[in-house]
Parts: structure tokens; C-alpha cells; sequence
């Protein structure tokens, strides 16, 4: 199968392209750069260097493939409503090029605007503005084979340079790990290279469902979270306002924790990495 990935130098994205390849697939990955673009050569894949505003590159680049995977996100959490749009624009041409054709969709999202405990029946609420989910469904009532992979908020392993990252950062800066009210609400995660199996065995099994659930540790206290960090770092573990976490305090005081059991059962996936808090307690997390 010939997989077209955006985002294929992220985190994720660089992760899928090593499991696709790693199980005989061929793979065109999205790079911004030449830079970028000459770790996925390294690796086996094609390269197209577009960014994610090139639409007409993204709409040829998914016409010749026989799959598409989309993990493309931006960057900067700060500009959460703009990434939102971008994205919405992004599946919208991957959709268009894929229209007509038997051939899957995959989309990433998160689990933000989910109800606590939600299984992969559930939907996010229609406030939320992320749209990922939303546009691949309209897409998969047009008759493309579209599905969403909602992800963990932390996909975590050595390199990360998502959530948790930010919250040792911050810990460092402030002299606290801090969480707000007791930090009983829950977020999910996951291990990075068991995530991008989740999207190597949805293809292979025919992208026979609407949505699957990338998540290992189903429901992980956030404070759990912050007293990892302040052990590690010496520092206390404490309450704080959601002042103290500025843009981030949305995320920092959400509940992101579903169940995966049906995705598990599906793609006979079992989880193999370190659970979330046995990987943030290493050493490597904190340089």
C-alpha cells in the first residue's frame, strides 16, 4: 500500500511512517523543509516540502496514494483556533482528492469537548472549535472512506515535545508543579510508537469504523502528573489559580479520559510502552 502522511516529521506523523515502512508499506510523507525532508529519505519515504497552506500540493499528493494519513497539527498551542482552521482546510482537500474512490482517510484528533469515560461511540461536543472529527464524518457522508484516530493528550516517550514537556517548563519557571482544585480530573495516554500502530492497523484492517481511540492509561490524575514532576525536580506539588497556567489552564483543569476498549478489541492492539507516569519518572524527561 502507498500511504501519503502529513505531519510526517512530527512527533507522531514520524512515528506512523516508521511502522508503515517497518511492515512493507510505502510512504510519500509532507516535510516544510529540506532539512526536514532528508530524515524521511534516511528512513525509505518519498518526500513532498510543501507546508500545510499548500492545498494543491496536499490534494495531489493524497490523488496518488492509496491511503492518506493527516497527523499534521500546528505547532503552537497558543493559536489553537487558527491550527483549528488550518486543519478544517487540510482534510477538506484531502477529501476532495479522495472523493469517488474506495481509498481511507485518516484524520487525528484529540480527546477535548469528550465526556468523561467516552467510548469511541460517543461524540465531542459541537462547541468544541477543533473541527477534525466534524469534517471527516461530513467527508464520510459523501461516501470517502474518512475516520478519525483521537489521540491521548500525551503521547509521550524520550524526544517528546508535547504536554509534558510544557508542564516541566513551567514547573521550572514558577518553582512549582502546580494543578488546579484537588487534580482529580483525568487525562489519557499513550506510548508514541503504540499510537502509530493504532493507524498502521486501522488501514490494514479496511478502516472499517467511524472512530478509534489511541490511548493506553484510559484515566490519569493530572495532580499524579504534577507530583512526577516535582519530584524530579525538587520542587512542590500544589494547587495553583488557573491564572498560573495562562492559555494552558483550559487543558490543565480538562477531563481527557475515554475508554479504548472497543479500538483494542477491533485491531487486536494491545499496548506495548511504559504507561504514562513510568515514563515521565525517567531521567530523560528532565535535562
Amino acid at each position: 500500500m502507498h500511504v501519503f502522511v502529513t505531519g510526517a516529521t512530527g512527533w507522531v506523523g514520524s512515528a506512523v511512517v516508521e511502522e508503515l515502512i517497518d511492515a512493507g508499506h510505502k510512504v510519500t510523507g509532507l516535510a516544510r523543509s529540506a532539512e526536514k525532508g532528508a530524515g524521511l529519505a534516511d528512513v525509505g519515504a518519498k518526500v513532498v516540502l510543501a507546508t500545510l497552506d499548500d492545498l494543491d500540493v496536499l490534494r495531489a499528493a493524497a490523488s496518488t496514494a492509496d491511503a492518506v494519513i493527516h497527523t499534521a497539527w500546528g505547532s503552537d498551542y497558543s493559536r489553537f483556533i487558527e491550527n483549528c482552521e488550518q486543519d478544517r482546510r487540510v482534510i477538506d482537500a484531502l477529501g476532495a482528492a479522495l472523493e469517488g474512490s474506495n481509498r481511507p482517510l485518516l484524520v487525528t484528533s484529540g480527546l477535548l469537548g469528550l465526556p468523561r469515560g467516552a467510548t469511541e461511540s460517543d461524540l465531542p461536543n459541537p462547541a468544541s472549535p477543533r473541527k477534525s472529527e466534524a469534517t471527516a464524518r461530513a467527508w464520510a457522508e459523501r461516501g470517502v472512506r474518512a475516520a478519525t484516530v483521537r489521540l491521548a493528550p500525551s503521547v509521550h516517550g524520550l524526544g517528546d515535545h508535547g504536554f509534558m514537556p510544557l508542564l516541566i517548563r513551567m514547573a521550572r519557571q514558577k518553582g512549582v508543579s502546580a494543578y488546579l482544585g484537588d487534580g482529580q480530573n483525568c487525562w489519557a495516554g499513550v506510548y508514541r510508537r503504540d499510537a502509530a500502530r493504532v493507524f498502521h492497523l486501522a488501514l490494514e484492517q479496511g478502516v472499517t469504523e467511524s472512530v478509534y481511540h489511541a490511548v493506553a492509561d484510559e484515566a490519569v490524575p493530572f495532580n499524579a502528573i504534577a507530583e512526577i514532576i516535582a519530584s524530579r525536580l525538587g520542587l512542590p506539588a500544589e494547587a495553583r489559580e488557573s491564572g498560573h497556567f495562562g492559555w494552558f489552564a483550559h487543558f490543565a483543569g480538562a477531563i481527557m479520559s475515554v475508554s479504548s476498549a472497543r479500538t483494542r478489541e477491533l485491531l487486536d492492539w494491545k499496548p506495548q510502552g511504559p504507561g504514562l507516569l513510568t515514563d515521565l519518572d525517567q531521567p530523560g524527561y528532565y535535562p
